[in-house]
């Protein structure tokens, strides 16, 4: 006995084609793909440090990601305890418009309400490596 949300897609974007693409140019010039999965069903062989992107835009505003890919240390506002090499760089080097635009992106990636929970669980898991403090 399964229900419509499980056969659902939980992710969408709210992103228009435009910013689909420009945002897309900037995510493969900085290799985000290194590290953060988006639209991808995970193989649970395959690994990335960092946490999925998937309905990253349910849990902050476009505001909250603009201030973090400005910020020369990334690891203020977000703390992680990944390694060094995984931790976030710092976007502050790029143009405005750019941060902008990733902002504008990152805020579109959303999750329908029913799941929205369990992205928030599994970024803290990723983040913190504890599951207690996630709850």
């Amino acid at each position: 006995e399964s229900s419509e949300q499980d056969r659902e897609i939980p992710f969408y974007t709210t992103a228009s084609a435009d910013l689909l693409r420009e945002a897309g140019e900037i995510y493969r010039q900085q290799n985000c793909k290194n590290c953060h999965t988006l639209w991808t069903v995970r193989n649970i062989m395959q690994s990335v440090p960092a946490p999925a992107l998937d309905g990253i835009g349910s849990i902050h505003g476009e505001e909250w990601f603009y201030e973090y890919f400005s910020a020369e240390d990334p690891q203020q506002i977000l703390s992680s305890r990944l390694k060094k090499e995984y931790q976030m760089p710092s976007f502050a080097h790029l143009p405005e418009g750019e941060r902008r635009i990733l902002a504008a992106y990152m805020a579109s990636l959303k999750v329908r309400d029913w799941h929205l929970e369990e992205v928030r669980l599994a970024r803290c898991r990723k983040l913190t490596g504890v599951e207690g403090e996630c709850q």
